[in-house]
């Protein structure tokens, strides 16, 4: 099997590929360059064989980096990684969320009335589902809250947006920049995505002093160190289901 995860920017990208490197006093390969100059790195582990992928900040640019990756490979998974912002008190800092629902929460119209999502307009869908049995297992091994992670253009800095985004989204656990691109390129390619966040911040009033982009970081790794097992399994069960 092989998984493409896309991350937003190079320290994620780092930090996935450290947690599924098997033996850390081997470097892995070093990374290459795809057309667009988006770097790839390649890991393998039993069972299956990881390109991490920097694909750039934005859903836009996720999708971009996405579809020139799924162009020029074969795989059968995609995710999204990285680190986001976590809704208090379900996701505290330096915890995981993997998405059960990946969420487009600020494509739409602004109305007299509220907010009107993508999908509501008739103009196409606003939410993208993981694999049930896939999220739950990775979930499960990695200890992560399993929860929709919300994709946004703009990152919540105010408690007032962070109120509307919770009013409308209870059962969110973390919002970020990319899942949703990265999602709409799988799909486009019929492949089944996960996305991961390790929360770096609360979402609410933009405070960069209590922001702990280390700890985020840290827990992407530990994460990335169990996940790789739970992805080769479901994938074998997944070829074999199809055959």
């Amino acid at each position: 099997m092989r998984a493409l995860v896309v991350t937003a920017v190079v320290a994620e990208a780092d930090s996935v590929a450290t947690g599924l490197t098997p033996h850390p006093d081997t470097p892995g390969p070093e990374p290459r360059t795809l057309p667009g100059e988006y770097l790839i790195t390649r890991r393998d582990l039993p069972g299956i064989a990881f390109d991490v992928l920097v694909g750039g900040v934005g859903p836009a640019a996720a999708a971009a980096g996405t579809a020139t990756a799924l162009a020029l490979g074969e795989y059968e998974l995609v995710v999204c990684a990285g680190i986001g912002g976590g809704f208090d008190p379900a996701a505290p800092l330096g915890s995981l969320v993997v998405a059960d629902a990946i969420v487009a929460a600020d494509l739409g119209a602004e109305t007299p009335e509220g907010f009107v999502d993508v999908s509501a307009l008739g103009f196409g869908h606003s939410v993208h589902l993981p694999p049930t049995e896939l999220a739950a297992r990775a979930a499960e091994a990695t200890g992560a809250l399993l929860a929709p992670v919300l994709t946004v253009s703009t990152v919540t800095g105010t408690a007032a947006r962070a109120a509307e985004l919770a009013a409308r989204h209870p059962m969110a656990g973390a919002e970020a920049m990319e899942g949703f691109g990265v999602a709409e390129a799988a799909a486009a390619h019929g492949l089944p995505v996960l996305e991961i966040r390790a929360v770096s911040n609360a979402v609410g009033p933009r405070d960069r002093a209590a922001w702990r982009i280390g700890d985020a970081l840290a827990a992407l790794t530990a994460g990335f160190r169990v996940l790789g097992p739970v992805l080769a399994n479901w994938g074998e069960r997944h070829e074999h289901d199809h055959r």
